[in-house]
């Protein structure tokens, strides 16, 4: 008599198969998708986030009316409940339009909307709305402003699916505290929303980017100082001082430019070769007499060639010269 051996598995049924043949091998694809992109940019005020935005294809605004009264952009009327802020992105899911890119101008003036909308919607023992998010107890109102935000993210990913838009969200940034597990704890930039909202929409972007002024430090008479090069850039990669994340290999820096941002992303690298040379040209004609060997500086930019990470690292080094220099007196100069 013959034993028959079993695996366990049973045979797929119709709809199993079914499954199973949408997802065959034959099915894969291979390569890089072109989608809609989802960026997320964060920073002090004032540093131009608004102005980075307007330069993105064919944009819209969705925010309070006075964060882009300078700007000749398109916008909505300013939304003045949840409810108006998903019916402009209804509107631009199912109405016919020429704009390619929605730019939420901020996500901190959003929220007070979306805590308004749970707070309304919402009832407390007594059969009442809340007052306040705080009103809940022990972050339960935060918690449940998540599903609000959830419901603004299922709109985001109807509209670049439907409409094929890219999505900007800006937002501004506090100090706060960091709590260091691995040593001493330390200030930090944060996103000016609540933690549990913020996560949720890092982990949706395709690329979170914190903007500011760039700082460079020098040594003088025994002690670190500061200056700004006046330049404005993005940072995008994270470090002790603030999140930032990508999907895109870029550089670590870029300027605060929404051309220079897509140039870096469809290239993957931070600027072109060419551009770069000329920027360091012009910095060596700007430099103040005898504050940089212009022999060296031309030396290691031809051995760079067109390594456009290496220019981009020689031009750094070579503006913060110059700005050293141009910001000391005789009684400052480091040795």
């Amino acid at each position: 008599m013959s034993t028959a051996i079993t695996t366990g598995a049973s045979p797929p049924t119709t709809a199993r198969a079914t499954a199973r043949t949408r997802m065959s091998l034959n099915a894969v694809i291979t390569g890089r998708l072109a989608k809609p992109m989802r960026v997320l940019v964060y920073g002090i005020e004032g540093v131009g986030k608004s102005t980075f935005a307007a330069g993105a294809p064919k944009p819209i605004f969705l925010g309070a009316e006075d964060g882009t009264s300078e700007l000749d952009v398109a916008r909505f009327p300013e939304p003045l409940s949840y409810a108006d802020a998903l019916d402009a992105f209804d509107q631009l899911i199912d109405e016919p339009h020429e704009y390619r890119t929605l730019v939420i101008d901020t996500l901190d003036w959003l929220e007070p909307l979306v805590w308004q909308h749970v707070c309304e919607t919402s009832r407390d023992k007594l059969g009442k709305p809340y007052k306040s998010i705080e009103d809940f107890g022990f972050g339960k109102g935060y918690t449940a402003a998540l599903l609000a935000w959830r419901e603004l993210v299922k709109r985001i990913e109807l509209l670049r699916e439907k409409r094929h838009t890219h999505l900007i969200m800006l937002a501004h940034s506090w100090i706060k505290p960091f709590k260091n597990p691995e040593g001493e704890d330390f200030d930090r930039y944060e996103m000016k929303l609540d933690k549990r909202a913020a996560a949720l929409l890092r982990e949706q972007c395709d690329a979170v980017l914190f903007a500011t002024h760039e700082t460079l430090t020098y040594e003088s008479n025994g002690r670190t100082k500061g200056i700004s090069s006046g330049a404005r850039v993005l940072y995008t990669q994270r470090r002790a001082a603030w999140d930032a994340k990508n999907r895109y290999d870029l550089p670590e820096t870029l300027p605060l430019d929404w051309g220079a941002f897509v140039e870096a992303v469809i290239t993957r690298r931070p600027d072109d070769p060419a551009r770069i040379k000329a920027r360091i040209e012009a910095a060596i004609a700007s430099a103040p007499e005898g504050a940089v060997d212009v022999d060296a500086v031309k030396r290691v930019t031809a051995a760079a060639g067109d390594n456009a990470a290496e220019l981009a690292r020689i031009l750094n080094k070579l503006s913060a010269r110059v700005s050293i220099a141009a910001h000391q007196t005789p009684s400052q100069e480091t040795p």
